[in-house]
């Protein structure tokens, strides 16, 4: 069977590259610089023949951190920065493909997603939302579906990450979202779309947690409420990620991957054993959802 790459429709609200914006000028926005330390940064970086981020950088005026934040927003590359004030509730370091946009970790995931868009994105064919599966727990399941939403993200696509996962959700610990309400409060008719989060940084990613830890999830997971969810939410953005918990454990991921169509499974080198891997996929295979591939977490 041959593949055939797709050709990418997203949108990004603004221009690829902010050339009118300067760096320097971002870095004031910023609070970081003020004009007469950028007239100072200016003739050191002349002098020296140097970038203006470098300069800054040599002068201890600014960290590289701040320098990376600047460019990210002059390329329209959003990304996150550590917040000092450790009070604040802030994103999981898990999201290395936010916070280390050049991290070895995060070309990974930028592979993936190539692979992904080759392979599986067509969203003419309703081919944009895809379930993220393991068979078992602590295999970098809930990890790849948080990484890939943001890279995602970071290539224009108006991203959606559903945690379908109602056992052990980690969605909201990890993006630092609450989980008073969610999925299983929106299945329960006790909330709308309103439910989703968007994350502060990641301008086109939103998160729509598990919420509070229901009695039923096998049962509202396969009611049809659910699937025409993710019917809307397949029109209403670019690209739907859908985290669950383990395949093996419970067939949660069944139900969902039945509604979704697409499936992505996970396994752990050293730890998932491939009669356990080849067990699932053939699992959510036989609901009739295409299993896309397999990705082999190293960790």
């Amino acid at each position: 069977m041959s593949v055939q790459e797709n050709v990418l429709s997203f949108d990004p609200p603004r221009a690829l590259v902010r050339s009118d914006r300067l760096i320097g000028a971002i870095l004031v926005e910023e609070g970081k610089l003020t004009h007469d330390l950028v007239a100072r940064v200016l003739k050191v970086a002349t002098d020296l023949g140097i970038r203006f981020g470098e300069a800054a950088v040599r002068l201890h005026l600014v960290t590289e951190d701040e320098v990376r934040y600047a460019l990210s927003q002059q390329y329209d590359f959003p990304h996150l920065v550590h917040d000092s004030d450790e009070t604040a509730v802030q994103p999981s370091t898990e999201l290395v493909s936010a916070f280390a946009p050049f991290h070895p970790r995060t070309e990974e995931m930028r592979g993936l997603r190539t692979q992904l868009l080759i392979r599986w994105y067509n969203p003419q064919a309703k081919r944009n939302a895809i379930v993220i599966a393991s068979p078992d727990a602590d295999e970098g399941r809930s990890y790849v579906a948080a990484n890939l939403a943001v890279v995602f993200s970071q290539l224009g696509a108006r991203t959606l990450l559903l945690d379908a996962d109602l056992r052990k959700p980690r969605q909201h610990q990890i993006f630092g979202v609450p989980q008073g309400t969610g999925l299983s409060t929106l299945l329960a008719g006790r909330e709308d779309h309103s439910s989703t989060y968007p994350i502060p940084g990641l301008s086109r990613l939103s998160v729509l947690p598990a919420g509070p830890l229901p009695p039923n999830p096998q049962e509202l997971l396969s009611r049809p409420a659910f699937a025409a969810l993710v019917k809307d939410l397949q029109s209403l953005y670019d690209v739907v990620i859908i985290d669950t918990p383990p395949a093996r454990k419970y067939a949660d991921a069944q139900s969902v991957a039945y509604r979704a169509g697409d499936a992505l499974v996970v396994a752990r080198k050293n730890h998932t054993t491939v009669s356990s891997t080849s067990k699932v996929v053939h699992e959510l295979a036989g609901t009739g959802a295409r299993v896309v591939g397999t990705v082999i977490n190293a960790y």
